[in-house]
């Protein structure tokens, strides 16, 4: 077991993005929400490049355009300008701003340029405005995303009124996984909050005309009710008590938290599906047992391909321990694991996978893809799975690779890859045998047409 890499200077091919970014994604749930990067206009602008290649849906992201001058004198005046545009242009009903490096490392207080931005305006003729500190040298997209959430359940209230509804914090997956989590919930609770929501906003239909916010997302009134739910479920583990939606409302309100981790396989999905059964106190429906029964059959029926073949992972803390606990269901050897994010908690998480054929696994978190390069050279893994980012070294190396998560840039479709529950890990488990099957199929000499 190796932790962590070498401290040094700089990052190469980073395996990670900004964290404004993932601050742009969390807003984007949010029914009306308009984002607003305090800084420079390239960040809105490479923001906006990564989102659009991944989900293929029109993105604004709004810029309080930082130029020389704003460098040293401050962003003050042009913070106040941005808003003003923002909300005359699109009208929105929330405005999500997150800070950039810049902004960050001038000193720029967000708190207090919001908190004088209301006193100079009539508050009643405002939306509502959220605002959360996001420099990229503070963390990764994913840390962007969890601080942006929290800073959403902020917004929540506690009425007193009894409810029985379940907060759900999904974490950072695909407006497909999050379209069959909603699937899920309609039968566990009718006024489930699942929040960010960017199902709709982030994969919907065509357009007869332009909209300036996408329809979609989960409204701010049913975020206001988070305070008074029965329980909140996080479906990641790899964030902090500091960051996490789940453990402010916990604190602030006093609904119970439940960290669960991303549910990718059979053992983390029956604790999800679990959980909801004791928060809702009702059965799991009986076409979640039998999409359970179909995946089982198939492990059965594609063991003789995959047992036994070595992965590496790579990706987001959170989901590369959801795939890491998947591929010891399915027998397939986990060598490596890797990650740009550093939040302490990878290998234990990785280590509570349950399976023996993690506990070997050569674990480095706060890398790039250089580190990995490196690493691996030796282990001769049958596959990678992870995000595009990772083609150069599969190339390199003959390996096939799984894409999974975010970014997939270099193949259609990312915004439907289905990661979670049974149904998701149905989808997964397919592509990875048939990657397993097609690596077979084109390397021998013979060739076959049937198996």
């Amino acid at each position: 077991m190796e932790d962590s890499k070498k401290e040094r200077d700089v990052s190469r091919n980073a395996c990670k993005l900004c964290t404004p970014f993932g601050a742009c994604l969390a807003y984007k749930g949010i029914k009306g929400s308009m984002s607003l990067l305090h800084g420079s206009q390239g960040c809105a602008t490479y923001i906006r490049r990564y989102m659009i290649s991944h989900y293929r849906e029109p993105i604004d992201i709004a810029s309080s355009n930082f130029t020389e001058d704003t460098a040293i004198f401050g962003g003050g005046r042009n913070f106040a300008t941005a808003v003003d545009n923002v909300i005359k242009q699109y009208n929105p009903e929330l405005v999500g701003i997150a800070t950039t490096c810049l902004s960050e490392t001038i000193g720029d207080d967000i708190k207090m340029l919001v908190h004088m931005y209301r006193k100079e305006k009539n508050k009643d003729e405002l939306p509502a405005i959220v605002n959360v500190s996001t420099p990229s040298y503070s963390g990764t997209h994913a840390d962007g995303f969890y601080a942006t959430t929290k800073a959403i359940a902020g917004l929540a209230e506690k009425t007193g009124f009894a409810s029985s509804s379940i907060n759900v914090f999904p974490g950072m997956i695909s407006p497909a996984d999050l379209r069959y989590l909603k699937e899920i919930l309609r039968d566990f609770s009718d006024k489930y909050i699942l929040f960010p929501d960017y199902s709709d906003t982030l994969d919907g239909p065509s357009w007869d005309e332009y909209r300036p916010i996408p329809e979609g997302g989960t409204s701010i009134e049913t975020v206001k009710h988070a305070g008074d739910s029965v329980g909140s479920v996080e479906l990641y583990a790899c964030v902090s008590d500091k960051d996490s939606a789940g453990v402010y409302l916990e604190e602030t309100h006093g609904v119970k938290n439940h960290r669960l981790g991303m549910p990718i396989g059979i053992r983390k999905t029956d604790n999800f599906i679990d959980t909801l059964e004791k928060l809702s106190g009702k059965p799991a429906p009986e076409w979640l047992a039998a999409e359970r029964g179909r995946l089982v059959d198939s492990y059965v029926d594609a063991h003789k391909y995959i047992f036994g073949k070595k992965a590496v992972v790579f990706g987001d803390e959170d989901i590369v321990c959801g795939l890491v606990s998947l591929l010891g269901e399915i027998g397939i050897t986990t060598v490596a694991v890797v990650s740009g994010g550093k939040s302490g908690k990878l290998k234990s998480e990785i280590m509570n996978c349950g399976d023996t054929g993690s506990k070997e696994a050569m674990i480095l978190d706060n890398s790039d893809f250089e580190d990995m390069a490196e690493a691996i050279e030796k282990l001769k893994p049958d596959m990678f799975i992870g995000n595009s980012k990772g083609y150069m070294l599969s190339r390199k190396l003959k390996v096939p690779l799984i894409r999974v998560g975010f970014p997939i840039h270099d193949r259609f479709g990312g915004a439907r890859v289905q990661h979670i529950g049974y149904r998701g890990t149905q989808a997964l488990f397919d592509r990875i045998v048939n990657a397993v099957i097609e690596k077979r199929q084109h390397d021998g000499e013979w060739g076959y047409t049937y198996m």
